[in-house]
């Protein structure tokens, strides 16, 4: 049994010398089993060992007998422990869902304060099976059928993970050791419970004897796949996804040079990377996101669990459900001349200066210092107070060089702005609010800068 282990932790690089692993323990005999298995193997790989359990109250005194236990547990061990209590109800709608999210929230704090180097996790091949069979049966493709991971990329481990449950049982047995029963691992109103005891037994009997083995062979020949597929992606991402948080976008036509697997798997990482993870998200929804990147023309909204999907022209933006109501509030802000203003919404600034246009290399050697997009209006116009506020419908204005006056909306239109970007779109106005300048369009005709003016008020946009 511990070499099988030790071969685990070797193959998948689990620990490096010296490390300090936190351990799992739910009180649980998978769990149970990990921390006597990883005390023994410890001194292998010189591993300071800690033990951590989440009390999330759910069962309430049995939730604390199985706290306390695990506390005298590592007490007698000589290990530290670390006990976090949460208070969720039974009543939540996916309770499973709500206490894993509780626990990895617990642990990713302790490696990322600097307590543990590493979380081994007492996932064993019958809890990878079970995955598989859970996720297909949802509809899962083959990044879901990889299953668990034996390593992930936010230091979690499961060194149990190519041992089934029952050599589990026959190592407590042998080694004389005490374990916590959780009664609600046998409550049939849990999806997992039903495919563990009705579902898996009842292939096992009549379609296939090694179901459990055939369904972790799928996770290990998914996982190849997804690794082979990440490398493929990476290089790929940088060039198609544009990261603007907390959202991110990607341009329609970027997707069309790729075959429909590097697309899916593009915009799965786009979620991600808003998200933080892709629970609640399943195949229609990233079809979603594909029919609305693929159409030919016009602008969709969906709506997915935790994420809001805009397209507009040639854009598609995805960012957290409710941002977009929270990014593009209005705002009005007071202009002091000279001097710098930072928009809300984005973190664009405005730089605001006078110069004589007549003085001998000003301008040019003052622009040079600047990125971005500068306008000129006539000082000398621009009696009173200025102010800038964000767009709003039924502003008009004639920029310099036009014979007529445009909305506004019209000018987004013609230079395809998108929608998300409009709300929170730079005006400046007079005090009587004549709008004189507006973001990226440039000045009004009648405050345009001239060859005769004398104090100029130069706008630079810093994008």
């Amino acid at each position: 049994m511990l070499d099988l282990v030790a071969a685990t932790i070797i193959r998948y690089l689990m620990f490096e010398p010296g490390q300090k692993a936190g351990i799992a323990v739910s009180g649980g005999a998978d769990s149970v089993c990990l921390l006597d298995v990883l005390r023994e193997l410890a001194p292998r790989w010189n591993l300071r060992l800690h033990v951590l359990h989440l009390d999330h109250g759910i069962r309430a005194e049995a939730s604390r007998q199985d706290a306390e236990f695990v506390r005298k547990l590592a007490a007698q061990l000589g290990f530290p422990f670390h006990l976090k209590a949460v208070k969720l109800s039974a009543a939540t709608r996916n309770l499973e869902q709500s206490a894993r999210e509780a626990r990895i929230e617990f642990f990713t704090a302790l490696i990322s304060d600097g307590v543990v180097d590493r979380i081994a996790l007492g996932h064993t091949r019958s809890d990878q099976a079970e995955t598989v069979l859970f996720r297909l049966l949802r509809g899962a493709g083959t990044t879901g059928l990889a299953g668990v991971r034996p390593v992930t990329s936010n230091g979690f481990v499961r060194p149990l993970i190519e041992l089934p449950r029952d050599r589990i049982l026959a190592y407590l047995k042998e080694r004389g050791l005490e374990w916590r029963e959780d009664a609600t691992n046998r409550h049939t109103r849990f999806a997992r419970n039903r495919i563990r005891h009705e579902l898996l037994p009842y292939l096992g009997r009549e379609w296939n004897p090694q179901i459990m083995e055939t369904l972790a062979q799928i996770a290990t020949l998914a996982q190849e796949d997804e690794a082979y597929w990440e490398a493929l992606i990476r290089p790929l991402e940088g060039a198609v996804i544009l990261s603007k948080p907390p959202a991110v976008l990607f341009k329609t036509g970027s997707l069309e040079a790729h075959p429909p697997a590097i697309r899916r798997r593009l915009i799965r990482r786009a979620v991600e990377m808003v998200k933080g993870n892709l629970l609640g998200v399943d195949f229609d929804h990233i079809d979603g996101i594909l029919r609305l990147a693929e159409a030919r023309e016009g602008d969709g909204r969906l709506q997915i669990t935790g994420l809001d999907v805009f397209r507009s022209f040639d854009w598609v933006r995805l960012a957290p459900g409710g941002s977009y109501a929270r990014e593009h509030q209005g705002y009005h802000l007071n202009v002091n001349v000279p001097g710098e203003v930072v928009l809300p919404g984005g973190g664009e600034k405005l730089r605001l200066e006078l110069f004589d246009p007549q003085a001998e290399n000003q301008e040019s050697s003052s622009t040079s210092r600047y990125n971005g997009i500068v306008f000129h209006l006539d000082w000398s116009k621009l009696s009173g107070g200025l102010e800038i506020r964000n767009w709003r419908p039924g502003d008009r204005i004639r920029l310099a060089g036009q014979t007529r006056e445009e909305k506004v909306k019209f000018l987004f239109q013609e230079r395809r702005v998108p929608l998300w970007e409009r709300r929170h779109w730079p005006v400046m106005t007079t005090a009587t609010g004549t709008l004189v300048w507006v973001g990226r369009f440039g000045a009004a005709e009648q405050f345009a800068a001239r060859e005769t003016t004398r104090t100029v008020l130069r706008i630079c946009e810093q994008i």
